[in-house]
């Protein structure tokens, strides 16, 4: 299994090419149509719903976003899809109508967040709603999470669809709710072929690290988040397959 040559062609925009002075906010599907219009590549993120659904959504919580409270679990695919998102104007989108909007335009790469809390292996409905929507999605897409027991469970849904961990240095202070001796073993990376992962999406101020260049040395696509600068973009080129960007145009 590989990616699309696609996902190499373009720079990725990072949750889509938002611009809060442009009125686009991250991931909505006025940033999401920028990007498309843009011919970049686009990354979102999805969380579940109360009822099983797939949300395009970053955080667990409504706060920072929009004007709702709590955990973005505790509500329903009609609640969310009524929520409007602060400062962009369009209400918070399922997975579904990002790909009728995308439809294979530009590659999507999703980025499954951990629902476990703990990166655990408490997994499976959120893996199921993604995977599920993307059963008659024709276009380049790929899927990742930071917690490989996701990726693990897209490989059981979904074994054609690419897959990659999204990678980190996991500094604690960053990862506060996330066990220490957990953060020591994620950081090695140690998962890359048991969940037949064919890329990684690693951090870019870790991008020195020797387990990236090992796992680039044995055929791995590397990409990095979250590039903010053109100088930050010529410096992870030197290791990198593609960047994930965002506050310029890549």
């Amino acid at each position: 299994m590989t990616l699309p040559a696609s996902f190499f062609a373009r720079p990725i925009t990072h949750r889509a090419l938002h611009d809060r002075k442009a009125g686009r906010v991250e991931n909505s599907l006025k940033s999401i149509a920028a990007a498309i219009e843009a011919g970049y590549g686009i990354e979102i993120d999805v969380q579940l719903t109360s009822d099983g659904y797939a949300m395009v959504f970053h955080d667990d919580q409504l706060d920072r976003l929009t004007g709702e409270t709590g955990p973005v679990r505790q509500k329903s695919r009609q609640e969310l899809e009524a929520i409007v998102i602060s400062g962009d104007g369009g209400t918070i989108p399922r997975l579904e109508t990002v790909l009728d909007m995308v439809a294979g335009q530009v590659p999507l790469l999703i980025e499954i967040k951990d629902q476990d809390g703990e990166m655990g292996p408490d997994v499976g409905p959120l893996e199921t709603a993604t995977c599920a929507a993307l059963k008659t999605y024709k276009g380049d897409v790929a899927l990742m999470s930071f917690n490989p027991h996701a990726v693990a469970k897209c490989a059981q849904l979904a074994p054609d669809i690419p897959r990659g961990i999204t990678t980190s240095s996991y500094e604690g202070i960053f990862w506060p709710e996330v066990p220490a001796k957990t953060r020591d073993i994620l950081r090695e990376i140690p998962d890359y072929d048991r969940v037949g992962a064919c890329f990684i999406s690693h951090e870019s101020t870790d991008l020195d690290r020797p387990r990236v260049a090992e796992l680039k040395s044995k055929g791995a696509h590397i990409f990095t988040w979250t590039i903010r600068s053109a100088a930050e973009e010529a410096n992870a080129r030197r290791i990198v397959d593609n960047v994930t960007f965002e506050g310029y145009l890549a």
